[in-house]
């Protein structure tokens, strides 16, 4: 496992539908050593319906999500453990909910990927069997507030760049 000198423990990487958040979480994940989450995982039946219709989710739709999420972070983080998430993470506030109150500053960190809306839609144009539709791109764009405290990555580099680049940046 890699080393956790500066009290890292969760690793959030973060970005809008078809940025690459999956991929690039699991091959950091593998290359860390620590266990890997998709957010995705925990929508509930009726937020993927709704998302596969091409809705976006409101944040009373998101709320219950993103609190299995931050119980998940929580238990990480008091086991002792090492974590990857890849979640959407949109808003500030949904980053803050996902920060539990009491986790010591650098335990939650968030990787941006960082992608342009045309690379984003030709991704979820030529994505099988995905339940975010092209059309859910407008809606999560325009939900994104771009994060000011996250380590920002170019995300059409190829995901083992991407990689190498969030190691050196958080030191692990």
């Amino acid at each position: 496992m890699a080393g956790d000198a500066s009290g890292l423990r969760v690793i959030v990487v973060m970005g809008v539908a078809g940025a690459g958040k999956t991929l690039v979480g699991s091959t950091l994940a593998r290359a860390l050593g620590w266990a890997f989450y998709d957010a995705d995982d925990f929508h509930s039946p009726a937020n993927v319906a709704k998302m596969h219709r091409g809705i976006g989710l409101t944040d009373a739709d998101r709320a219950p999500w993103l609190a299995s999420l931050r119980d998940m972070i929580e238990r990480v983080i008091r086991d002792g453990r090492h974590a990857v998430l890849a979640c959407s993470a949109l808003k500030e506030s949904y980053r803050r909910t996902l920060t539990p109150d009491d986790a010591p500053t650098g335990t939650v960190r968030f990787v941006y990927l960082d992608v342009p809306a045309d690379v984003l839609r030709y991704r979820l144009e030529h994505r099988p069997r995905h339940f975010a539709p092209p059309e859910l791109l407008s809606s999560q764009l325009a939900t994104l507030e771009r994060p000011r405290d996250a380590t920002c990555v170019d995300g059409t580099l190829p995901p083992e760049e991407i990689v190498r680049v969030v190691r050196s940046e958080l030191s692990v």
